[in-house]
């Protein structure tokens, strides 16, 4: 049997929006990018968001739109993709990473406040696999301290903790759209907040810092536009927008399919001494972005590849972003100095999940996982 690792959720409806973009007069950001960024700000219960090309971009901006830059530091995670780190550097700050915690992989809040210096300007916080951090905890540090709090939200549109949502606590949170996100336009991202300044100033920096975009000179009486901070090129288009509108609409059937295949997975490998699961924790919904296994270290690549032999897509999500080779050099990381982030990336492996994936295929993954790991 071949089980993908990823299968999209792009429906024939979503395509027909699509098409029906690429017919009318209008592709880039305009009205349907507009209707996706009303319906997610509706979806999460915040008043603003900005579509934009990818969750890097997100991040970007929104840090850039709180005015971090050269000289600060904003504290993260060295257990999460690479994007989050980076987009810190793109900003000119330093990321200064914080171990994690051994049950969920999130930044360990009771680390926090030990990492914070004269220069700490914000904390990124990154929703791991879904479970979304001890944002209230996280949230009394920033006001102790007046931290910015940016959430790198990619994997966890549809969570909650402690009845906290995305961006309920943060000054901002940034979503992912890629190719295998819960909801995908292939790539995309948004940044959702509360705090309308800081959306029309996003607004301006994913279109170069203009005043005004395509849609408002065109559909509006010509006003001239002017240029009034040094912005990117990073707005989202109409026709990745309508891809994600019925995939939106649909987001909790989806979600609930893959519950269902985590609590399959879960329930399979609760009591096997080869493997461990990183938990979901009770007072919590997780968005069920991805499930990982952990397994000997010395093991993993062998498992992997026996993994992919016998038809399984597979992947490692993450390896500690300060073991890897840019970081080490740049800023002289060695190991040991993040041991639960290290000893997460060093044994995990990432299942297939998605709603697609039958019944039959988790119950193949499964029987494949005990076998390769005891023989």
């Amino acid at each position: 049997m071949k089980v993908e690792f990823y299968k999209h959720n792009i429906s024939q409806a979503d395509i027909a929006n699509a098409v029906e973009v690429m017919n009318s007069l209008f592709l880039t950001t305009g009205e349907t990018v507009e209707e996706f960024e009303r319906r997610f700000s509706q979806y999460l219960g915040l008043k603003y968001t900005v579509g934009v090309t990818s969750c890097t971009a997100a991040l970007h901006l929104s840090l850039l739109a709180y005015g971090i830059g050269p000289g600060d530091e904003v504290i993260t995670t060295p257990m999460t993709f690479i994007a989050t780190a980076n987009a810190v550097l793109y900003a000119g700050a330093k990321p200064v990473f914080v171990d994690v915690e051994p049950e969920t992989g999130n930044i360990n809040a009771d680390l926090i406040e030990d990492a914070v210096t004269s220069r700490t300007k914000a904390i990124l916080p990154v929703h791991l696999y879904g479970q979304m951090c001890d944002m209230k905890k996280i949230r009394q540090i920033a006001d102790r301290y007046h931290l910015i709090i940016i959430e790198d939200a990619a994997h966890a549109i549809e969570a909650n903790r402690d009845g906290i949502r995305p961006g309920e606590l943060g000054d901002a949170a940034c979503f992912s759209f890629y190719a295998t996100k819960n909801i995908t336009s292939g790539e995309g991202g948004a940044v959702s907040t509360n705090n309308e300044e800081i959306a029309e100033k996003l607004k301006k920096l994913r279109l170069h810092g203009m005043s005004k975009g395509a849609a408002e000179r065109y559909f509006r009486r010509y006003e001239h536009w002017d240029m009034e901070m040094l912005g990117w090129k990073y707005n989202m288009d109409n026709i990745r927008a309508s891809l994600l509108l019925n995939q939106l609409a649909n987001i909790e059937k989806y979600w609930q399919r893959r519950e269902e295949i985590c609590q399959m997975y879960e329930e399979a490998f609760m009591d096997d001494p080869q493997l461990a699961c990183l938990k979901v924790l009770p007072n919590s919904k997780s968005a069920r972005h991805l499930f990982t296994v952990q397994v000997h270290p010395e093991k993993r690549d062998k498992v992997l590849w026996q993994l992919q032999e016998r038809g399984i897509g597979v992947a490692v999500n993450f390896r500690a972003i300060h073991l890897l080779a840019f970081y080490r050099q740049t800023f002289g990381y060695k190991r040991g100095m993040y041991p639960i982030a290290e000893k997460i990336g060093d044994s995990t492996i990432t299942l297939p999940l998605y709603p697609k994936l039958s019944d039959e295929e988790v119950q193949y993954v499964i029987k494949v996982v005990k076998d390769v790991t005891t023989s």
